[in-house]
């Protein structure tokens, strides 16, 4: 029973956060990781979550990431692949050398100069396109360019972590074999996936595909209408596991693969489903959302601040490296982001400010390579480890701090243009 007494406990502590957010008009995201930093410092849940708490959680960024790519589509992430790629470069390779040059001042040591490094530079694109959602601000042009340049950062970043972590840990030396074979886990995934969205899934076969009996006959959207389309939300929900097994498979946060997924997922798919009554893009799209963010994304959220175990004297001793790493990567990563987003993808400058502050957010990426880098190799050492485990909360907080404070000037500018 204590599992489902922990999830108790959190779906409480996730109608205080949605209160909190209410009065203060600030994003839930906020609170709910406030909440869970406060659940876990004062012992009302373990500093260890239970397997089935860490499975929910799980479920729930999957959940989310699909459902933020649902509401996207195709033809404007792809669209925004020119516009974002020096968005990902500069937005990366800043925070990345930021990290790395204010680590190794501290402490000294190249092996946890580069994890601290590596676990900054992939942006929390849950934690910012919530935000974005919260201000109704998801579907801008914006909000694409943040998730394309995310999404090509995080294969950045696991990238390195696969081809860095073994070589500070002493395990292997970096060759180039390492490395061909970790582009090319990626440029097989994103290979895939584009092979399911143009030619399996669309109902009408084109080329070599049209000759092949099944696939020239069916389509995603005999997979829709079964059962009378009733069972529409499990079919997609379905998808997106799968997808983002895939992912996992080769390397990435399934996390990436959902939202791939519900990237490739058209609304015209559900068109055949006629009925005088009842839109059921619409209704599928109602039930994901729900459950993404009303009971399971939050969960999330709520798993994620409780990372945050407050040790008094650890907290006093890595002031200074948290507030000096806080204050420079949120300068780096505004500046290099927001600049990028200027000159090199050419959005407007309000536009690209939002791109900057959306940028800030680091969540599932760094906690991964952190443990990683902490627990499972002892590369980094306390300090490090808790240095960057403030300087995420930190980060985390300004994320949806600054897009509700810029949100005025954003939407005016967006008006005016």
């Amino acid at each position: 029973m204590e599992p489902l007494e922990h999830l108790a406990i959190i779906w409480c502590g996730v109608f205080v956060a949605i209160f909190a957010a209410r009065k203060t008009k600030l994003t839930p995201v906020l609170y709910y990781l406030a909440v869970g930093a406060i659940l876990v410092n004062t012992g009302i849940l373990p500093a260890e979550s239970s397997p089935f708490i860490r499975g929910f959680a799980e479920v729930g960024i999957v959940v989310i990431m699909f459902a933020l790519g649902f509401e996207e589509t195709t033809n404007n992430f792809l669209n925004s692949l020119k516009r974002s790629w020096g968005i990902a470069f500069f937005g990366a390779v800043a925070p990345f050398f930021t990290a790395y040059w204010i680590a190794d001042y501290f402490w000294q040591d190249t092996n946890i100069a580069l994890m601290c490094g590596l676990a900054m530079t992939a942006t929390a694109v849950s934690l910012t396109m919530v935000s974005l959602k919260s201000e109704g601000l998801q579907t801008s042009p914006a909000a694409t360019g943040i998730m394309t340049s995310a999404v090509l950062d995080d294969i950045a970043s696991l990238t390195l972590v696969a081809i860095l972590v073994p070589v500070a840990a002493g395990d292997t030396a970096l060759n180039l074999i390492d490395i061909e074979w970790v582009l090319g886990k990626a440029l097989l995934f994103f290979g895939l996936v584009t092979l399911l969205g143009t030619w399996i899934f669309p109902h009408i076969a084109v080329g070599m595909l049209a000759r092949i009996p099944l696939i020239r006959r069916f389509g995603i959207k005999h997979l829709l209408s079964f059962a009378d389309g009733e069972q529409t939300t499990l079919s997609v929900l379905t998808i997106a596991a799968l997808v983002g097994i895939l992912a996992h498979a080769l390397g990435f946060h399934p996390a990436v693969g959902a939202y791939m997924a519900g990237l490739v997922i058209k609304e015209e798919y559900f068109e055949f489903l006629q009925h005088p009554k009842v839109n059921y893009y619409e209704n599928t799209k109602k039930i994901v959302d729900d459950i993404a963010f009303s009971w399971i994304g939050p969960v999330f959220f709520v798993e994620l601040g409780t990372k945050i175990l407050l040790d008094w004297e650890m907290f006093v001793s890595v002031i200074p490296q948290t507030v000096l790493l806080t204050v420079c990567l949120i300068i780096a990563q505004i500046s290099s982001a927001g600049l990028a987003a200027r000159y090199t993808g050419r959005f407007d400058w309000h536009e690209s400010l939002m791109i900057g502050f959306g940028m800030l957010g680091r969540a599932e990426l760094a906690f991964v390579v952190i443990d990683i880098a902490y627990v499972q190799n002892n590369i980094l050492n306390t300090q490090a480890f808790y240095t960057l485990m403030f300087t995420a909360f930190w980060l985390n907080i300004a994320v949806p701090i600054s897009i509700s404070w810029w949100k005025p000037y954003f939407v005016r500018r967006k008006g005016a243009g």
